[in-house]
């Protein structure tokens, strides 16, 4: 019903509220205001706190100005995006098939890490094969002879 009379091109919103209110109270400053703004013009006063503040092109941002409740690994990642640098790129190693010259190289946050490995490219494609690989321990899949190499990158925390 509401939404119905503050609808209608008929009335204004000075008329309504005489309709609508007691005859001895007044109406109040606030309502009239809202009825006569469009909403999609201005923010609404009790939502304009949710949204921060746009930030200067020169400042660096922090993860709090991104997501303030962001705790744990996913602060990590925020962190490590606001600087440029993809944590997860750890989880997806891309490059050229391992010899025993030159192995695959597979970073790790840990000393041991289990790896997958799905053979070469096209007919060479086998099931994935997984295994534990260490530090300091080349080690050559079963099924393909790649050779994988394990090599620490950043640290945790």
């Amino acid at each position: 019903m509401w939404r119905r009379a503050v609808s209608s091109s008929s009335t204004t919103p000075q008329l309504l509220l005489r309709k609508l209110s007691p005859p001895s109270s007044a109406p109040s400053l606030t309502i009239v205001r809202s009825l006569t703004t469009t909403s999609s013009a201005t923010t609404p006063p009790h939502s304009q706190t949710l949204f921060s503040a746009p930030l200067s092109g020169n400042t660096l941002k922090k993860v709090e100005d991104v997501m303030p409740i962001a705790t744990g690994h996913e602060r990590e990642e925020l962190e490590a995006a606001l600087q440029g640098r993809n944590v997860l790129e750890i989880n997806y190693p891309v490059g050229p098939f391992g010899t025993k010259d030159s192995p695959a190289i597979v970073k790790s946050v840990f000393d041991k890490r289990i790896v997958g490995c799905p053979g070469g490219e096209g007919e060479d494609e086998h099931d994935v094969v997984w295994f534990w690989l260490e530090k300091g321990k080349p080690h050559e899949c079963p099924v393909c002879s790649q050779y994988f190499k394990i090599t620490q990158c950043h640290q945790l925390g």
